[in-house]
């Protein structure tokens, strides 16, 4: 009804705009007239009158003075037919009522619309892609990161030399994770369950999600290519249908090319990566493995090709198991002078970072004792800023290139607070920032006060681009966490706990292949920290120990 009422608003403006303009472009606007609509379900007869089992309904409409046809079903999609000829296969498996409505267009855009109904037997089953999809029960899916061509594009035609793989472009391992604009993806569960014999799927995207450029106004984007997007999917399971697939794939009739089930996800489902779809084609299944093809939603020329486990992917690394430095705090009552140096002061435009502390060296703001390292950020006035707190590196007395670092730590507390745990290119005099490269192994500011951030800045991913992932991790001023990187030529890897949250494919043409050296820091507002509690007065950053092993 709202299509007709449209169209009709659509015909009176034509009308009022011709004749104060004596526009007589579309010439008689006439409605198309004996419209007729025949729907005949494929294989019905007097002992199945529901059909085949196919679901499958030939449709044939006519009308006088029609240009084009639209057919809308009921089951949620809809299909031009310009000829009102179309072959429409229901999916619902049982004998199911639909209703199908077609729109005879003529001149001017004006429009007539004619209805039925059909009831038709749908049977296909695939039980074995059921069972290896949800384990039975419930089952998790991941993408395989890990392996080559687990993200790709290839063509959507009759060349069934290359139809039927991404012939365009194939994702190198963790390659989405190299870059600000995709590095939610690998974070996405997929969950299949079976809920008393119905096939239902839950997308778990961490609050944000991938989109494929053609789609950003979906999530309010307007970069011009693909980014990650807040963007909200709702906590009910959907429902998953299977049919039979009708891709240029399938019609290849070459063995292996693909399974030929089709997943038909409800209420606009999709699988991760957002490219206006919720269709997907099974080229291949096993327990553990899952492989599907779909055809961007406004680009039928174009086929995207996804590669899934059920086993979240690893990184091999080196056996970086060999503890070649450390600072255990157990002595004195300052940091040992030959481990750490102070930066002192406020830094060029506080540190670059509009910050609002000044470092010293004091006491009052860092200290050892009782076999802790404490830093402590406080309001008070001092050599004319608000606050005071500190920050000691390791530069010149220890760097270093690869390696693991531990560091157990509670944080402060309180808005505007901003503690690291970092490193930076021990080249950042002569490799101006972010040249140099910057490894945030731990950033946590108190006015999101139960994330932890970390991230990697480096040239074209800096500042609020910095390649940054977060985990909610409560409690973090309260008790100790460790915090780790393990860095490689080929990745750097991130974990509260030994838990890991992060992962950067490394590689040689980033600044993240040479000596780094180590800071910890309390920081007070700034770009980052946000702004600060009237009612703060300190609070202290706690370390019980700094490991480095290689």
């Amino acid at each position: 009804m709202k299509r007709i009422t449209f169209q009709i608003l659509a015909l009176c403006s034509l009308l009022l705009a011709g004749c104060q303009k004596e526009d007589h472009t579309f010439g008689d606007i006439t409605a198309p007239s004996n419209l007729t609509l025949n729907a005949v379900v494929v294989g019905a007869d007097e002992a199945n009158p529901n059909g085949d089992g196919s679901g499958l309904v030939n449709l044939s409409a006519s009308a006088e003075g029609a240009i084009t046809y639209k057919f809308i079903f009921s089951d949620g999609t809809e299909r031009i037919a310009p000829g009102g000829q179309f072959q429409k296969r229901f999916t619902q498996v049982g004998v199911n009522t639909y209703t199908i409505t077609v729109v005879a267009s003529g001149k001017g855009g004006v429009a007539t619309s004619s209805s039925t109904e059909v009831t038709v037997l749908s049977n296909f089953e695939d039980e074995e892609a059921i069972q290896f999809l949800t384990g039975g029960g419930s089952k998790t899916w991941y993408w395989a990161a890990d392996e080559p061509g687990h993200l790709g594009v290839g063509q959507n035609d009759d060349n069934t030399e290359q139809n039927y793989f991404a012939n365009y472009y194939q994702a190198a391992p963790f390659e989405k994770d190299g870059a600000s604009e995709s590095t939610c993806l690998y974070q996405d569960e997929m969950t299949f369950a079976l809920d008393g014999g119905t096939l239902t799927y839950q997308l778990d995207n961490k609050g944000a999600t991938y989109f494929n450029g053609s789609y950003e106004g979906v999530a309010g984007g307007s970069n011009g290519f693909d980014y990650c997007y807040e963007f909200g999917v709702g906590t009910a399971p959907e429902v998953v249908t299977l049919a039979p697939s009708e891709s240029v794939v399938a019609a290849n009739g070459i063995p292996g090319q693909t399974r030929g089930t089709v997943l038909n996800f409800s209420e606009g489902g999709f699988m991760s990566y957002y490219i206006g779809t919720s269709s997907y084609e099974i080229l291949s299944i096993t327990e553990n493995r899952l492989v599907v093809r779909a055809v961007q939603g406004n680009n039928g020329g174009l086929a995207w090709y996804h590669i899934f486990t059920s086993t979240k992917p690893s990184v091999d690394e080196p056996g970086y198991d060999e503890l070649v430095w450390a600072d255990e705090f157990d002595a004195g009552s300052a940091p040992d002078d030959a481990n750490w140096s102070y930066n002192m002061g406020t830094g060029e435009n506080g540190w670059g970072n509009g910050e609002a502390q000044y470092y010293t060296d004091r006491p009052e703001n860092i200290r050892v004792e009782d076999g802790l390292l404490k830093i402590t950020a406080q309001r008070e006035a001092f050599s004319g800023s608000a606050f005071t707190s500190a920050r000691i590196v390791t530069e010149n007395k220890f760097e270093f290139t690869y390696g693991r670092v531990d560091v157990r730590a509670k944080l402060p507390t309180g808005g505007g607070t901003w503690p690291a745990i970092w490193m930076l290119g021990a080249d950042y005099d002569t490799n101006t920032w972010p040249g140099c490269g910057e490894i945030d192994i731990m950033e946590h500011v108190g006015n999101a006060q139960d994330q932890i951030f970390s991230s990697l800045h480096f040239p074209g991913n800096f500042g609020g681009d910095a390649i940054t992932q977060s985990r909610n991790e409560p409690g973090v001023s309260e008790e100790f966490h460790v915090y780790s990187v393990v860095w490689s030529p080929d990745f750097i890897r991130f974990f509260i706990d030994d838990v890991e949250y992060h992962v950067f494919a490394n590689n040689s043409s980033l600044p993240f292949n040479s000596d780094f050296f180590l800071i910890l820091n309390v920081a007070m507002g700034g770009n980052f920290g946000g702004a600060i509690d009237a009612a703060f007065e300190s609070s202290t950053m706690e370390v019980d120990y700094v490991r480095v092993y290689q």
